[in-house]
């Protein structure tokens, strides 16, 4: 690895995630009166002191109420789960949307959690009902899930983001929906495996397949620098994805490609020492490039559950990684001033270079993952 640290006490990193826990508690109730009604947050513009909003289909809608379950668990702060359920109902009519992927991402990170605190059936019901939708979108003849529809740009494509969406499959087959939802998660699992990765482990954005002969025709970037670069987002959900699919399948394979995974991350020459990786690895303008707190929150919540799985050294050095991370996170250079940042937790993440889109701003998912990351540090190594 290139990064060095030494061993953090338990002691600091206690206090670490209480204070920031505590933290995000209080920045979340700036964010909820910013927030008009009937609407979820997206980013934040500081030149123009602007809350930028989103409707339920935004692929982002369920990362807020995730993020408030997370601080009620931390909490029992009433009024913060009565904003969780406000919230939630915006988007309970996404459970039947089958026009896209993202439903792992808005019901399992909001009704999966709502469920999991609550034990409320309703919330069980939505998340089956979603993990339904989400099937009727896989393709038999490349034993995948579609990402986006067919267009004039794609045929058939898939995007590693996808792997993400495979937990809602896998819990739903575990507790109490259809039994093949599990093998549809793990064909997706590993038709990936086998199209996604180069021999060095790092991922492509972007498959195109040809629906007709199974075939993988394209293998592109959309988000990344370049079709060969290796976005470090992508990379996160990679990493991310396969140690997911382990912890339901036990299927050492998945294993093995996490742990290959994280070696191109934790031993590229471009990732900084502190841990939080350049928008892409392959960046232009390196070491100017902009950061991506998103990657890094996305990567530490991955490393924490990866040391679960994993003994000696390498358990170490996931952990150490993951709390270099939440240190460099929980600096001044990153977590937002109480009140500030639109409410949003975390600063400098990125969208969408190609696009100037959302380029070095607060951004919902940096701070899902990051609550998650301090959860699992909270419950799993105190």
């Amino acid at each position: 690895m290139l990064f060095a640290q030494k061993k953090t006490s338990r002691e600091e990193m206690r206090k670490l995630v209480s204070d920031d826990l505590a933290f995000s508690v209080q920045q979340y109730k700036t964010l909820m009166k910013m927030l008009p009604p009937g609407e979820l947050p997206k980013t934040y513009e500081a030149a123009t002191n602007k809350l930028i909003t989103s409707d339920a289909e935004w692929w982002c809608s369920g990362f807020y109420p995730g993020t408030l379950w997370y601080l009620y668990e931390y909490s029992s702060d009433a009024v913060i789960k009565e904003e969780a359920e406000r919230r939630m109902a915006i988007i309970k009519d996404e459970v039947f949307n089958t026009t896209n992927h993202d439903l792992g991402f808005k019901v399992f990170c909001s009704f999966g959690n709502a469920y999991r605190i609550t034990g409320k059936q309703e919330y069980k019901e939505a998340i089956l009902s979603a993990a339904k939708s989400l099937a009727s979108r896989y393709r038999p003849s490349i034993k995948s899930i579609q990402s986006w529809d067919s267009s004039a740009k794609y045929k058939c494509p898939v995007i590693i983001d996808n792997l993400m969406n495979l937990e809602l499959l896998e819990w739903s087959s575990k507790n109490g929906g259809e039994k093949r939802f599990d093998k549809i998660a793990v064909d997706h699992a590993n038709t990936t495996l086998q199209n996604h990765f180069r021999a060095n482990y790092s991922c492509y954005h972007v498959v195109d397949y040809n629906l007709k002969t199974g075939k993988a025709e394209r293998k592109i970037t959309r988000q990344g620098a370049a079709d060969s670069s290796s976005w470090s987002r992508g990379q996160a959900w990679a990493l991310y994805g396969y140690t997911m699919m382990y912890r339901f399948t036990k299927n050492n394979k998945y294993l093995l490609l996490a742990k290959n995974i994280s070696k191109f991350i934790l031993n590229n020459p471009h990732l900084p020492s502190d841990m939080i990786p350049y928008w892409d690895y392959n960046a232009p303008g390196i070491p100017g490039a902009y950061r991506d707190a998103s990657a890094a929150a996305i990567m530490a919540s991955a490393f924490l559950e990866l040391g679960r799985y994993t003994k000696g050294e390498n358990r170490m050095q996931y952990v150490m990684a993951a709390e270099k991370i939440l240190q460099t996170l929980s600096s001044d250079l990153y977590r937002a001033k109480l009140g500030t940042n639109g409410g949003f937790l975390l600063q400098h993440s990125v969208g969408a270079i190609p696009f100037n889109s959302e380029v070095d701003v607060p951004l919902t998912y940096a701070d899902y993952y990051f609550v998650e990351a301090l959860t699992r540090y909270k419950n799993w190594y105190l």
